[in-house]
């Protein structure tokens, strides 16, 4: 696949060759869908908890006579019906992982950096270098390169200049190539990266990698 290739004067600067492989994949949606299903499921805690009536606090004795008072029989102040009393089939912690095995999260991810080339949402560039970490800057490399809506900037590598620069711009992310995943190539719209960076996710989810781990 060919790819336009521009400078941070959004100026044309060449074209460039990506693996098919990697960027030439055809949409597999279900994959991809349980692919975000269980990151999502793998980000929870599973931390939410409450007090069923073994735990809260209250005395043991009965709250009132059984029989001769006109009102309802009550055994415990702990019971569910109780102001402070214990909760019915409420949540526990528990844990919410789900197993997706390495082949299928990659593809998944090949998938979406396909569907982003073929849409044109994929921006390379032949070096981000920022003159500055300053944010004005890379709000004028974003405008020069038409990212609209949100922008995911992925680089070779953790750029310290491009995460200063970025870290104060609303829905604009900045990530390692090599940690790019289901859920952030979803959420945002523009992924821009430079050629370096490419190479690396060809480097990274090539199918041709685990061939020859496996061989």
């Amino acid at each position: 696949m060919e790819i336009s290739i521009r400078n941070l004067r959004g100026e044309a600067a060449g074209q460039a060759t990506l693996d098919d492989a990697v960027f030439g994949v055809p949409m597999n949606e279900a994959l991809v869908h349980q692919a975000l299903v269980a990151q999502q499921a793998n980000h929870r805690q599973g931390t939410a908890a409450t007090k069923s009536r073994s735990f809260v606090s209250g005395g043991g004795r009965k709250p009132r006579a059984q029989k001769h008072t006109g009102r309802s029989r009550q055994g415990s102040i702990r019971s569910p019906q109780w102001r402070g009393g214990g909760i019915v089939f409420g949540p526990h912690p528990r844990d919410y992982r789900q197993q997706l095995n390495k082949k299928m999260r990659r593809l998944a991810i090949r998938c979406l950096l396909s569907d982003k080339a073929a849409n044109g949402q994929l921006v390379l560039v032949d070096e981000l270098a920022l003159a500055d970490s300053h944010t004005k800057t890379m709000l004028g490399v974003l405008e020069t390169l038409g990212a609209g809506r949100k922008t995911l900037v992925a680089t070779n590598g953790v750029d310290r200049a491009v995460v200063l620069a970025a870290r104060n711009i609303a829905q604009v992310k900045t990530l390692p190539a090599n940690l790019l995943n289901v859920v952030d190539l979803l959420t945002y719209h523009t992924l821009i990266m430079p050629v370096a960076a490419a190479r690396l996710i060809e480097e990274v989810f090539s199918p041709r990698r685990l061939q020859r781990r496996s061989a």
